[in-house]
């Protein structure tokens, strides 16, 4: 069987991945033994259908470097991506302009492999409300012709309120759900796409979360696709009039990472993923 051919396509729009592809503990229970690094990507994105870049929050690349990446995946595969943190970090956020167009300039190298653009403000940082919303004007609809889909990932408790939500949906910028105590957690869906984070995989389980525990967010995540919410869902404000369909992206990161891409692959297979 070569692992390089026929790779998974999106189900109804939903598309499940980890976060980055280097990972020491994957090469024993990912990567096929003796794979060499370099085409580690070109493995993962035939087993997964996204993968959320961690890398771009430290430092840009080259607009070389990702279309190396855009041309080692298949058709249909994409990249979301995290934003430089010197650019949310910056004590003048409203004056990010420059750095947000170099940054965005950049990336759109990827092409049609390009998805969403994680903006990440994390815990402890003190976000003034009016720079904020000065910030999310800076956020353009489209870079050289292609969309932009904008994720808002604030990290304050305090911050994250109806308010909040409000501007998001304004802007057509999704928030971020997390399936995790550490971090805020609400579903309230604001914009075109939803956006989750699954950060409970567990060391004892193969597959990372329990068969019962992916089968319930598979019923989730087809729920969001199809235009509904979950129910069982926290929010904070209420929900608006439901689109017919939107595409859904899922991430396992963090907790027990050596088990994230069984985890990715066995919601795959539970959506029908071929």
């Amino acid at each position: 069987m070569d692992l390089f051919s026929n790779p998974p396509k999106p189900v109804e729009g939903i598309r499940v991945g980890i976060g980055g592809w280097t990972y020491a503990p994957w090469r024993d229970n990912f990567y096929p033994k003796g794979l060499v690094q370099r085409r580690e990507l070109e493995f993962a994105s035939r087993q997964l259908t996204a993968i959320e870049v961690n890398g771009t929050y430290y430092g840009m690349q080259k607009p070389a470097t990702y279309a190396k990446w855009a041309a080692e995946t298949p058709e249909g595969f994409v990249f979301s991506a995290k934003a430089p943190m010197r650019i949310m970090q910056s004590r003048a956020l409203a004056k990010t302009g420059p750095q947000v167009d170099d940054f965005l300039g950049g990336i759109v190298s990827l092409g049609d492999r390009l998805g969403p653009i994680v903006w990440q403000f994390d815990a402890g940082q003190k976000i003034d409300r009016d720079e904020f919303a000065q910030f999310v004007e800076l956020l353009p609809d489209a870079v050289d012709g292609r969309a932009m889909r904008h994720v808002l990932d604030v990290r304050d408790p305090a911050f994250v309120d109806a308010d909040f939500v409000a501007l998001a949906r304004r802007h057509g910028m999704a928030t971020v759900f997390t399936d995790s105590p550490d971090y805020p957690s609400f579903a309230d869906v604001t914009a075109d796409f939803v956006y989750a984070r699954l950060m409970r995989s567990r060391s004892d389980v193969p597959t990372g979360y329990p068969d019962a525990e992916l089968e319930q967010w598979s019923g989730r995540l087809r729920e969001w696709a199809r235009g509904g919410e979950p129910a069982d869902l926290p929010r904070l404000a209420p929900a608006t009039e439901p689109p017919a369909s939107r595409e859904v992206f899922v991430f396992f990161i963090s907790s027990a990472k050596e088990r994230n891409p069984a985890a990715a692959m066995a919601l795959l297979k539970r959506l029908g993923a071929s």
